[in-house]
């Protein structure tokens, strides 16, 4: 049975979760085993149950109690957490954070599986270097996991794919997409981690426009067994020491002129190109 609170005032402590914690509070909340992360939208919601992650609680809008809306399911699926209950009126105050498509859901972070068994299992994947970017971010898992790239991970410096922006813009593809960080420490990235997919017997190509980079429809690159995708931070791209480390340095023809594209679009192209929807 659920517990269904009515809030009328948007500076109700129910809302804090929702409304006033930033992203580092949400984390450590709950300590680092329960730390908890904001879906929204049933549909991610869904695709966040689908992956095991366990609800909290949920704040939604009158309408989606109604049986003609998703909420209905959402609710049946959520068990008996707290259901805290606002007009938009109220929670229109949720700057930056709207209450998209009626319904937040509050949940666990699901434990993560370590580099290692990605790479034992995966034969396209996405390496993101500091890649710190929200919406870059989310629209990466979003291509990659369209694109049929097995795994993606991060460098310590990258943003967390869990943060609400990142979560909202992948439409849920980073509950889908298996992800890991490659790495605690700064200096984990590129030395060793570059030495980790070697031992899994990945060959390495890397996202630069250089006078040696090769074609992105290079033979070489879609006859290799086992391939990661390395893609660089906004602006600056990757460092050159990665670039160095790779086996591949690859780029987009482009055309009038363009010189580059955004990392999200330019991952989208590769994982077109490279991934195992492709082959």
């Amino acid at each position: 049975m659920h517990t269904f609170v009515e809030i009328t005032d948007f500076h109700a402590p129910e809302l804090d979760i929702y409304a006033r914690l930033t992203e580092t509070q949400l984390r450590s909340s709950h300590g680092i085993e329960n730390s908890l992360f904001i879906a929204e939208s049933p549909h991610v919601i869904e695709r966040a149950l689908d992956a095991g992650c366990v609800p909290e609680s949920l704040l939604m809008l009158p309408k989606m109690l109604d049986g003609r809306e998703k909420g209905q399911e959402i609710l049946a699926r959520c068990g008996d957490v707290p259901v805290y209950v606002a007009e938009e009126g109220c929670l229109k105050q949720l700057t930056g954070f709207p209450l998209t498509r009626g319904v937040l859901c509050a949940m666990r972070r699901p434990p993560l599986p370590n580099a290692e068994d990605l790479l034992k299992s995966s034969t396209r994947i996405v390496i993101l270097e500091d890649v710190m970017n929200p919406t870059n971010l989310g629209a990466i898992f979003r291509s990659a996991a369209a694109m049929g790239m097995d795994a993606i991970l991060l460098t310590p410096a990258s943003t967390d794919p869990l943060y609400r922006r990142c979560i909202r813009v992948s439409m849920g593809t980073v509950f889908q997409i298996p992800w890991a960080w490659i790495g605690e420490e700064l200096t984990d990235w590129p030395g060793p981690g570059m030495q980790l997919l070697r031992e899994y017997g990945f060959r390495t190509a890397a996202m630069a426009l250089r006078d040696e980079s090769v074609s992105i429809d290079h033979p070489a690159l879609l006859a290799e067994e086992k391939l990661a995708v390395v893609l660089g931070t906004e602006g600056d791209g990757l460092a050159d020491r990665t670039i160095a480390d790779c086996d591949y340095t690859v780029k987009i023809p482009m055309a009038h002129g363009v010189d580059s594209l955004n990392v999200a679009a330019a991952g989208a192209v590769a994982f077109w190109q490279l991934g195992n929807a492709r082959r």
